[in-house]
């Protein structure tokens, strides 16, 4: 079941190639397709984004009314986006199908330039001679294709899948270490891929203010991210490499028919999005904030520690401090002295003679005897 998942794309790959006769175009075929499926969700996401920024300002306002209580604040949250048929998730379609495609490509594209060593070398040997080709030297044996077709006759017991003079089964690192020369076209690719990114990412910023739910660092970080990410197609085969520049040349057309479908005119989706965008970070300006979304989540969780660490603070300090002492009444009698018995064997004051010497027990005065 699992390796169905990779057959029928590559047998529609195997087609495109049956019908063009080259590598590269039936992988930038199946990079139309593949937008083809997914401009509808993308669409779908831009235009549940945009109502969702339409609904900035009535988010922030719940934000403030509700900070104490999490559990009315979802509650309110969900009551808003139902009232106006939002989807919060809407926004993670694109994204949601189009990471299994990127792992399908990938897989297919390793699969088709598959080199068994070891053990497996035997067994490539019988499958080679079963389709017809030369066994001497075990070369690709492509998985995922029908035998009979005739993808996998031009690719099986061969080492290069070549097409526009480039070796598409290579990576441009592998490239560079092979040949440093003819390296530099196959990382020439790679930089054409990073500026398409970047000019797409730039049509997006050039479209739309600052987001309510990101700050301008965020923004400049959801700009920059997708060139790093090409930076890292350098150690992807070029297969795929060529497969992500077909598909960042069709995002690019894609951003321009939602310019002018969502930000057309002054009452458009996105220009309504604008001013809600707009008038939210007003609002957050007065309560003492600012920077979307994001920044608000981190002011209340400061906040809420910074109250927690005050009361804990004053309640630490309540626990030092000694309780009040209770006032004694005073009373208008003296109080009454307790009896005390003077121990056996020892002088008391009334045992003393007129002279002020203690008398003996038995009630006379002691006579000290001087020896001369």
């Amino acid at each position: 079941m699992i390796a169905g998942v990779f057959e029928v794309p590559a047998a529609l790959l195997a087609w495109f190639y049956s019908w063009t006769g080259s590598y590269g175009l039936a992988i930038g075929l199946i990079a139309v397709v593949v937008m083809v499926l997914v401009t509808p969700l993308t669409l779908k996401s831009t235009k549940g984004m945009l109502e969702m920024q339409r609904l900035a300002p009535e988010m922030r306002r719940l934000q403030q009314e509700h900070r104490g209580d999490k559990a009315k604040l979802n509650e309110e949250m969900m009551k808003l986006y139902q009232d106006h048929k939002v989807n919060p998730m809407a926004s993670c379609l694109p994204i949601l199908a189009q990471t299994p495609v990127f792992i399908v490509m990938f897989r297919i594209m390793i699969g088709l330039t598959y080199r068994p060593a070891g053990p497996n070398e035997a067994v490539a040997q019988a499958v080679l001679r079963a389709s017809g080709a030369d066994d001497s030297e075990v070369g690709f044996v492509p998985r995922y294709l029908a035998t009979d077709s005739p993808m996998f006759e031009s690719l099986a017991g061969q080492v290069e899948m070549v097409s526009f003079g480039l070796d598409l089964s290579l990576s441009p690192a592998q490239a560079l270490g092979t040949d440093f020369a003819r390296g530099l076209i196959y990382a020439l690719l790679v930089v054409i891929l990073g500026g398409l990114y970047f000019f797409q990412q730039r049509m997006v910023a050039a479209r739309a203010s600052v987001s309510p739910s990101m700050s301008p660092s965020q923004q400049k970080l959801m700009q920059y991210l997708p060139v790093f990410f090409a930076v890292f197609q350098i150690f992807f085969l070029l297969g795929l490499v060529i497969y992500y520049i077909v598909q960042a040349i069709l995002r690019i057309l894609q951003q321009g028919y939602i310019t002018r479908r969502f930000y057309g005119g002054d009452e458009s989706l996105g220009r309504q999005a604008q001013r809600a965008g707009e008038q939210a970070r007003e609002l957050a300006k007065k309560d003492g904030g600012g920077g979307g979304l994001f920044a608000q989540a981190k002011r209340d969780l400061t906040g809420g520690k910074d109250g927690d660490s005050t009361s804990e603070s004053g309640e630490k300090a309540s626990a030092k401090k000694p309780p009040p002492k209770k006032a004694v009444p005073k009373s208008s009698t003296p109080a009454a002295t307790k009896r005390t018995t003077p121990p056996k064997g020892r002088p008391t004051p009334s045992s003393r003679g007129a002279s002020g010497r203690p008398a003996r027990p038995g009630g006379s005065p002691t006579r000290r005897s001087k020896k001369r």
